[in-house]
């Protein structure tokens, strides 16, 4: 086990802002996912992802700002009064994390969940991979 490990016995990563990352997966499920209003959106975009940002998602790999806002748009136009609410704290690893959500109607149980995995790079998103769970059987 590492010397310096932290409080828990997880060794910190060397260098990493886990604040920072945490803030970004936090901040990306509301404010680029689930705003309904293009321009805050768009904003948000800019400020939490890189220029040159890849998102894997179910239907394809988008890549920039422009194609990010694009499916972000189009994906909320398809349930607007859908909300996206995390399922426990981020996980951060290194210059990686992870946060478990689901989406659905405010105060109902989520229509469909999933994990976001992030790549952060100069303290904004890089690249995006979306999971989504398969519904229960």
């Amino acid at each position: 086990m590492n010397q310096h490990a932290g409080e828990n016995g997880v060794p910190p990563s060397a260098g990493v802002d886990a604040s920072g990352i945490e803030t970004l997966l936090n901040r990306n499920l509301p404010e680029v996912f689930g705003e309904g209003d293009p321009a805050r959106r768009r904003n948000a975009i800019q400020e939490l992802y890189t220029e040159d940002c890849v998102l894997y998602a179910p239907p394809g790999t988008f890549v920039g700002h422009d194609a990010l806002d694009k499916f972000a748009g189009d994906l909320r136009a398809t349930h607007p009064h859908y909300v996206y609410t995390p399922h426990g704290a981020p996980q951060v690893l290194h210059n990686s994390g992870r946060l478990a959500w689901g989406s659905g109607p405010k105060g109902e149980t989520p229509a469909y969940t999933g994990v976001d995995f992030i790549i952060a790079r100069d303290g904004k998103i890089a690249a995006l991979y979306v999971y989504l769970d398969l519904p229960p059987t």
